[in-house]
């Protein structure tokens, strides 16, 4: 679920820091500027994890502060595919079961992915197991605040940079915003034995 990643930045220390201790200052900015941002195809930036090398500072004209040349590892949220991953239901939508971990918000398990057969009960916003017995159907509810067992099948990054608009979305701009997309979504299944609410397979 979690990775070390190797990265290199320069890092800026304003004149006001040079009386710390350089590393302390330049975790400091580094986890300002990388701290729970998505980096494009890397994953959820978390943590600093430590320092491996740092280059000479250099004081630019017209620029008191140091810029120093950092070699580091970072930890990373970015779980590999078919791990399997514990959340909770944050909500339902016709587009399937949307789960969070707390830290990280943007999974959605899709309907062909839940447990068969499976239904959108639009009165309750939930989705239903119609769990088969020999004594018939019984309805098992996906509700909100559940802990849900799943697997990871997809992940999907977005590059959300800042972009000029073209012709065609600047006539546009003005009768409808755009839709804001998440940079980072994982996409899961339920769709096998033990996968799905755990209070599912934990009942006696």
């Amino acid at each position: 679920m979690f990775v070390l990643v190797e990265m290199v930045d320069t890092v800026r220390i304003p004149p006001w820091q040079f009386e710390r201790k350089l590393n302390d200052s330049i975790a400091e900015e580094l986890n300002k500027k990388l701290a729970n941002k998505v980096v494009y195809n890397v994953g959820l930036c978390i943590c600093l994890y430590d320092i491996t090398k740092l280059e000479d500072a250099y004081v630019f004209p017209g620029d008191g502060a140091s810029h120093t040349k950092v070699h580091f590892r970072y930890v990373v949220f970015h779980p590999f595919l078919d791990e399997i991953l514990i959340g909770v239901i944050k909500g339902c939508s016709p587009d399937g079961v949307h789960v969070s971990l707390g830290f990280f918000d943007d999974i959605l398990i899709p309907p062909e992915s839940l447990q068969q057969p499976a239904k959108f009960d639009e009165a309750e916003q939930v989705w239903v197991w119609e769990y088969e017995t020999e004594e018939g159907a019984h309805d098992l509810y996906m509700d909100t605040g559940e802990e849900v067992r799943f697997r990871v099948v997809d992940e999907s990054f977005v590059d959300t940079s800042p972009t000029g608009p073209s012709s065609a979305e600047a006539s546009t701009s003005s009768e409808e915003a755009p839709k804001k997309e998440a940079p980072y979504t994982l996409v899961g299944s339920i769709s096998e034995p033990g996968l799905g609410l755990l209070s599912w397979w934990t009942s006696s």
